[in-house]
């Protein structure tokens, strides 16, 4: 996409990345957020909704961080939207898989982020892995969503982790969270609504206390889909706080019946670099 698209006067903003990286065959190199651009397969697991809301809503309730971490990090799609909303934070992000962590270590580089950014290839699951890290103020995190054989696994095989729990459930996501939180840090997440129990006992059993839950309506008179959750660790929180509900925000809709971007959601995406309302595609968007 040229640097000069505007979209009803709209720029993107934020500094322009240094570049000098070209995608290989059957990678495509797409905005994410400002300026930043990613990497990805064409074929591959690309980046979603659910990972710009996931960053969006941690870099919401939590907006003065140090120190944050990706767990499961995949391509690097939450962490680097999480990035260009929290200027003066350093990353550490865990994946497992050298498929994704290749594409996530070049989108990296081509945004100029190597000095805020340790990439970790291993299972977040392997508590050595962040032994010698200092605890973090943000956690973030977007499991995959079903259990083995309960849903059709994708065909190409590095999106398969994305999709299934081939490495971890939600519950690993949470108590790994438990553990490397600062006091008073934030763990947050997404997960499917209809699952949204699941996610909950999740944090229960990790020792970490729900504090706000908000669900995400992909079109005007649909159900929820996806469900964005910030917990903390029990043990920071005070007991009066402990024994609550959580805070269940008012749903987040992104698309109106007629099919045009719901109002709150357009300043969602302007402030995560994107323009507020729907823009010309170009191969490279």
């Amino acid at each position: 996409m040229s640097e000069d698209l505007t979209y009803r006067g709209w720029r993107r903003p934020g500094p322009v990345p240094p570049g000098g990286i070209e995608p290989e065959e059957g990678e495509t190199r797409d905005f994410i957020c400002g300026h930043f651009r990613i990497f990805q397969y064409a074929k591959g697991h690309r980046y979603s909704t659910d990972d710009v809301l996931t960053a969006w809503y941690g870099t919401e309730w939590a907006p003065r961080v140090e120190r944050a971490a990706d767990l499961g990090s995949g391509i690097g799609s939450v962490a680097i939207v999480a990035a260009w909303r929290l200027p003066g934070a350093r990353f550490v992000t865990v994946e497992a898989q050298e498929q994704s962590i290749r594409l996530a270590r070049k989108s990296v580089r081509y945004n100029g982020l190597e000095a805020r950014f340790t990439l970790v290839h291993g299972d977040f699951r392997d508590e050595s892995l962040l032994a010698g890290e200092r605890p973090f103020d943000l956690v973030l995190g977007s499991p995959p969503y079903f259990p083995q054989g309960t849903a059709t696994a994708a065909e190409h095989p590095q999106a398969i982790p994305a999709r299934i729990e081939i490495r971890g459930s939600v519950a690993d996501y949470a108590r790994a969270a438990s553990r490397l939180l600062a006091p008073g840090g934030l763990f947050v997440f997404v997960f499917p609504f209809g699952q949204r129990e699941r996610a909950a006992e999740a944090v229960r059993t990790s020792e970490l206390v729900l504090i706000r839950r908000r669900d995400v309506i992909f079109k005007e008179g649909e159900r929820p889909a996806i469900s964005l959750f910030a917990a903390a660790r029990g043990a920071d929180m005070p007991p009066s706080v402990r024994g609550r509900d959580a805070v269940i925000e008012t749903p987040l809709t992104i698309r109106r019946r007629d099919g045009s971007i719901d109002a709150e959601y357009a300043a969602v995406r302007m402030s995560f670099g994107f323009p507020p309302g729907d823009m010309p595609r170009s191969p490279e968007s």
